[in-house]
């Protein structure tokens, strides 16, 4: 996908997020490498439609030489929305907006409109969430992915976490299940509070006298005087 098209698309993702109500939409993205296999973008597909939740999904042409996902596999030139289930894009238009390839992620979760992140667990995509105060479903594909997950699970419990079935595979259901939970569910409302307090947390070390932004001027002037 070019720049112009990018832009077009980005343009379009916010003209639809700005007619949502507040905190109404999933967004769905797995990194700029992530891939899926064609069942898991099957029962993704259909988990979200059954959840009848909003969702802003960016899905990629699906890798099947692994059970779940790909490293930074090389992007297929197919079109992503030829393996979605058959009248999918159609069945949930107007709840869900399905995007190929890319989206301008930072100004999504920074939408108001935006109240969940379906996500790799990457982390800068955490970083953005978190000072958004955006909560989070972990679908973590490899790597220090993992990790990841299991702080914002367990550490943080900021997150919600599929199952997988005996085949790695998250099936439909349980996907549902835990759209539900986190967008309208009690377990939710939990993780979205303590999102909010992990906000407040970012806003204060970032701010002019916060512990990271006294860390970054000490770091840039020991570069200077080291210039010098």
């Amino acid at each position: 996908m070019n720049s112009i098209n990018n832009e077009v698309a980005g343009s379009e993702c916010l003209k639809w997020l700005d007619d949502q109500s507040h905190d109404s939409v999933l967004f769905v993205c797995f990194g700029s490498g992530g891939t899926l296999s064609s069942d898991q973008i099957n029962e993704l597909a259909l988990g979200l439609e059954t959840s009848e939740q909003r969702f802003l999904w960016v899905t990629r042409s699906p890798n099947d030489k692994v059970a779940n996902a790909s490293y930074f596999s090389a992007q297929s030139q197919e079109d992503p929305l030829e393996f979605l289930p058959q009248g999918f894009v159609e069945r949930t238009k107007g709840r869900g907006i399905v995007v190929p390839s890319w989206a301008p992620q930072a100004q999504i979760l920074s939408h108001s409109s935006t109240g969940g992140f379906l996500t790799h667990c990457g982390w800068n995509s955490i970083l953005e969430s978190v000072v958004n105060g955006v909560p989070f479903i972990a679908w973590p594909l490899y790597a220090e992915q993992k990790m990841n997950a299991v702080m914002l699970t367990q550490d943080l419990k900021v997150a919600l976490r599929p199952n997988t079935n005996e085949n790695g595979l998250v099936e439909r259901g349980e996907i549902a299940k835990i759209v539900k939970d986190l967008m309208e569910g009690d377990e939710g409302k939990k993780i979205r509070y303590r999102m909010k307090d992990l906000k407040e947390a970012a806003a204060r070390v970032l701010s002019e006298n916060g512990s990271s932004t006294k860390v970054i001027s000490e770091f840039a002037l020991k570069l200077n005087n080291k210039n010098m």
